[in-house]
């Protein structure tokens, strides 16, 4: 087990490395000059260049890598151009609403997928079995910034059940801040939920032919015991990577539903980050995001392992 978790922490490492260089690459071939965007197109050259060696984007690239590799290590993620205060200090506020947005979501995909895939599976063959996967291939295709549109019209405009637009803050009592992440949830959950759906019925049906599932119908077992004691509990274990995996997905794909809802999160915050070309924020936040996956997947990399000692093994 030593052996494993060794190995899985120096993957992480290298990843972590290897998505920060990059990251750190990219958005240094991008074109433009921060401090000119800053300020402005009419500044003088003197200006500018007075800024970029504020900024220390004067300096040679390995050490503007190496000091911000450091910073980071350390907790210093610099100061954003554009709001001239640290981004620990931006992120600090916005993760109280990305998170809580990506957890609501992941639970809420996580509680209609599951049911929705042994449902379907334990029908296998038959109409409704059908009719569920259509369903969830439908689910699939949807763009979430579409759905999270509809979801406007019908339940904030049409039925007036809940707000549009903005986040109403924790300060005002969890239920405020919950009714207002509700709408974006599901948009962010129901695409999730689809391919969650899918995957779980595949799991439970490959798992109801598997040979221990047969003994113990052979013992007496009924097909909906069977199901729910062995099948069930045994498919379950690739669920829970896909689930892991959703949940970094969700918590980096905010972008564009926080857009769609003003919501003051990471995504937005990334959104507004890249237009105003504020390359210290974007460059942290990218990579928090990325860490964030990385971290996920070492996370269930480990649970896995707990569920199915198999892999330490192997």
């Amino acid at each position: 087990m030593l052996a494993f978790l060794a190995g899985r922490l120096v993957s992480l490492l290298l990843t972590l490395f290897a998505a920060s260089l990059v990251v750190f690459v990219v958005l240094r071939l991008l074109p433009g000059d921060p401090a000119a965007i800053i300020l402005g197109v009419n500044a003088r050259p003197d200006t500018i260049a007075a800024l970029r060696q504020q900024l220390g984007l004067d300096r040679p690239l390995w050490i503007q890598f190496v000091s911000w590799l450091v910073g980071f290590a350390r907790g210093d993620l610099g100061s954003s151009y554009t709001y001239n205060v640290p981004v620990v200090t931006l992120v600090g506020e916005r993760i109280t609403v990305s998170v809580p947005l990506a957890c609501l979501a992941i639970v809420l995909s996580t509680a209609i997928a599951i049911p929705v895939g042994v449902f379907a599976a334990a029908r296998r063959g038959r109409a409704v079995d059908t009719l569920v996967m259509g369903i969830a291939q439908i689910g699939v295709a949807i763009p979430n910034f579409w759905l999270a549109l509809l979801l406007i019209l019908l339940f904030a405009i049409r039925l007036h059940w809940l707000p549009a637009s903005g986040f109403a803050g924790w300060e005002q009592g969890v239920w405020a801040g919950v009714r207002s992440l509700i709408l974006p949830s599901f948009a962010l959950a129901l695409p999730q939920a689809a391919i969650l759906a899918r995957v779980t019925r595949a799991s439970v049906l490959e798992t109801l032919s598997a040979n221990f599932v047969r003994t113990a119908r052979a013992k007496g077992l009924s097909p909906r015991a069977a199901l729910w004691r062995h099948a069930v509990p045994n498919a379950l274990i690739p669920v829970i990577t896909i689930m892991g995996l959703q949940f970094s997905f969700l918590l980096a794909g905010t972008i564009i539903v926080e857009n769609v809802f003003t919501l003051p999160g990471l995504g937005r915050l990334i959104f507004q980050a890249i237009a105003a070309r504020d390359l210290i924020m974007v460059q942290d936040l990218v990579l928090l995001l990325a860490g964030s996956v990385v971290v996920v997947n070492f996370v269930v990399d480990l649970a896995y392992a707990m569920i199915d000692p198999r892999l330490v093994r192997s």
